[in-house]
């Protein structure tokens, strides 16, 4: 989160806000090709099972309009598109090489027509007040520079009725647990981004990012104050991963 003097986080690494966005493009326009198989690889393939629990609370319904931000080789929009049966997702993401690698998906599995990938901020989403019925960020928001004024944007696009749904990594309430997760996420996940992607950097700051982003219980007054009714938050596999949802009424 921001400070009194222009900083943030990037990781653990205090930087200027000014940087932070371009740092996190280098971070995911280094992995972009094999993000992916890094989910599967960091989660035991456990983030497919999120997703799905993502799905399953959202129910999307024939003919929703979706806006996954941070949403990158699409695969949330993909989920959601199978689960509706019909309508229409857009994928938007500040780094083009994740939508590159998406749109190839997309074509080979001939769901281009009901797709569109932007190139876009979360904290200034390139689209009119009112425009969609479904709002998704999964792993996405603790990169953003400003959460806070991203929860803000998705409040003002969707339209009233409309519902957000954010997936992001959490903490888990037991600390002795906590500790073994982490012992496996700073010993074990550089280094799985080593040997797969030739890239430890990138994968040192996703794991500081998670233990510096909000626990379940702040973030859900985030999603209050951005305007967001009946919020709440259900924990996954112990607390590693949270979904929390809101309705902009």
């Amino acid at each position: 989160m921001a400070n009194n003097d222009n900083t943030t986080h990037f990781g653990f690494e205090t930087v200027p806000e000014s940087e932070k966005a371009g740092r996190v493009q280098g971070v995911f326009g280094s992995v972009a090709s094999k993000y992916d198989v890094m989910n599967d690889v960091m989660s035991m393939g456990i983030h497919r099972i999120w997703k799905d629990a993502m799905m399953d609370w959202l129910a999307p319904r024939p003919g929703q309009k979706l806006l996954d931000v941070a949403g990158g080789t699409g695969d949330v929009s993909f989920k959601f598109l199978n689960r509706a049966g019909s309508g229409h997702a857009t994928v938007c993401d500040l780094t083009e090489p994740m939508l590159v690698e998406g749109r190839k998906r997309a074509e080979a599995d001939d769901m281009a027509e009901s797709l569109d990938w932007v190139v876009g901020d979360a904290m200034a989403l390139p689209f009119e007040d009112n425009t969609f019925d479904v709002y998704t960020i999964s792993f996405g928001i603790r990169n953003v520079t400003r959460p806070q004024e991203a929860l803000n944007e998705a409040f003002r696009v969707l339209k009233p009725g409309g519902r957000l749904m954010v997936l992001e990594f959490s903490q888990i309430p037991n600390d002795m647990m906590q500790k073994v997760y982490d012992l496996y996420s700073f010993n074990i996940i550089p280094r799985m981004g080593q040997v797969i992607a030739n890239d430890r950097d990138s994968y040192q700051y996703l794991v500081e990012s998670i233990r510096k982003f909000p626990d379940q219980e702040t973030f859900l007054d985030m999603v209050k104050a951005a305007g967001f009714e009946n919020a709440k938050y259900r924990n996954l596999t112990m607390g590693i991963a949270a979904l929390h949802s809101g309705w902009k009424l």
